[in-house]
């Protein structure tokens, strides 16, 4: 931690993919920032690590207050996010140069960056480049995924409103396909690439016994055979059959599920297969080993991660919390951490949640998964563990704005930064 005292302008990007509540976290650090003595500016970067290399930096200071405070409960990226990954400095400084440059050229001293694992490789590279050079700038990460796969904090911003919407809609559709007295199969797809948290929330739905049958993660092999055995089994006992499923199910040989029968799968810049298709992938395969039954395939997609109107105002407070305290422990000398959560229980055994700094360098090369104790034995359900560690983070009705009965959020002018004209 420096102790000197750090005077200049500070820059917040967003990056990855967008939360219901990843704007609360920027909204806790420009507010914050545009309060502080120690910061002369405060600007947010287009597009995440993008606008720092591109120059499309906004001012933020031009923005109306109440524009502002509506990010609160503003669903996406307001910014505007990236998947950029930034090449090793020691194999390619071009964008390392061009970033110090804009810092020196916006005398910009602190970055706050927004994200997930990647997105704290970003934060940890930028940082150690700084330092090498000698360019006095703290830089924060802050959490954010709906993944919930961030190590060291007990959970991310961003997961809670997301669980929150898988298990009320899978509460929903328990209802919706349960009408008839020979009711369907119903598949419901949910994000998650290798951490199974988000689909484990389709469990809180059947805790409160309107939910899925069968609940599959990505930490436990997939096995084909006992799925359709269990499908069968479940169908032919009740009529009907509910499977909650992550997106990244793979078999034993770690092949992925949705792969099956697909002639290709795309990647991003950082190397991740883009998935989807899974629930129409299990109903054909289904359907050639039971039958002539009605089965529908449900792919949440882009949905359970931009709820707002579903957030949980939990979630939501500690976002805003998470990006008031990156600027706050900045100030005061911290450099090269992520702000993260520690789970408390106060003495009347109720859930309360404490800021942690965590190594940047940690949490970019690591992955939270689900404990195995937390899955069934057969790997179809999740136990009252999970139950218990999630319920707390989904409390309480988000607080939007409306209009005319819809939600009012942000419309941000997005001023383009200038440079103060030299005496």
């Amino acid at each position: 931690m420096e102790s000197k005292e750090l005077v200049g302008a500070c820059i917040v990007g967003q990056s990855g993919g967008p939360t219901a509540v990843i704007n609360a976290s920027a909204y806790g650090v420009i507010r914050t920032a545009l309060e502080s003595k120690n910061i002369t500016r405060v600007y947010g970067a287009a597009h995440g690590i993008k606008g720092i290399l591109d120059e499309v930096i906004y001012d933020m200071a031009e923005e109306a207050p109440y524009e502002l405070s509506l990010l609160m409960h503003t669903p996406s990226a307001a910014l505007g996010s990236c998947r950029y990954k930034l090449k090793n400095a020691d194999d390619d400084e071009t964008d390392y140069q061009r970033i110090l440059e804009i810092f020196k050229k916006y005398d910009i001293r602190y970055f706050f960056y927004i994200g997930g694992n990647d997105s704290m490789d970003t934060c940890s590279k930028v940082s150690s480049y700084l330092q090498k050079v000698g360019y006095p700038c703290r830089v924060i990460g802050i959490p954010k995924t709906i993944d919930n796969d961030l190590a060291l904090t007990d959970h991310c911003p961003g997961f809670a409103s997301a669980a929150k919407y898988v298990a009320t809609s899978c509460m929903e559709l328990y209802h919706d396909a349960s009408v008839y007295d020979r009711n369907m199969i119903c598949i419901v797809e949910i994000m998650g690439r290798h951490a199974g948290w988000l689909a484990g929330a389709a469990a809180a739905a059947a805790y409160m016994g309107q939910g899925p049958d069968l609940v599959y993660l990505p930490e436990t092999d997939f096995d084909m055979d006992q799925f359709i055995e269990d499908v069968k089994r479940l169908y032919e006992m009740n009529g009907e059959c509910f499977i909650a499923v992550s997106e990244g199910i793979h078999d034993k040989d770690g092949t992925l599920i949705s792969e099956y029968g697909a002639d290709s799968v795309s990647v991003d810049a950082f190397g991740h297969k883009q998935l989807g298709g899974l629930a129409a992938t299990l109903v054909n395969i289904l359907k050639g080993h039971l039958g002539n039954i009605k089965m529908r395939g449900i792919e949440l997609s882009l949905l359970q991660r931009c709820a707002a109107h579903c957030a949980s105002e939990t979630d939501v407070q500690e976002a805003f919390k998470a990006g008031k305290a990156a600027v706050e422990f900045a100030i005061n000398g911290v450099t090269d951490k992520m702000v993260g959560f520690t789970r408390e229980y106060d003495e009347d055994n109720e859930y309360t949640c404490d800021i942690s700094l965590f190594d940047l360098m940690e949490v970019a090369n690591a992955e939270k998964k689900v404990p195995r104790e937390w899955i069934n034995e057969k790997g179809n359900g999740l136990t009252q563990e999970y139950i218990d560690y999630v319920l707390p983070l989904i409390k309480g009705a988000p607080k939007l704005v409306y209009e005319n009965s819809l939600p009012r959020f942000a419309h941000l002018r997005k001023i383009p930064a200038k440079l103060k004209k030299k005496d």
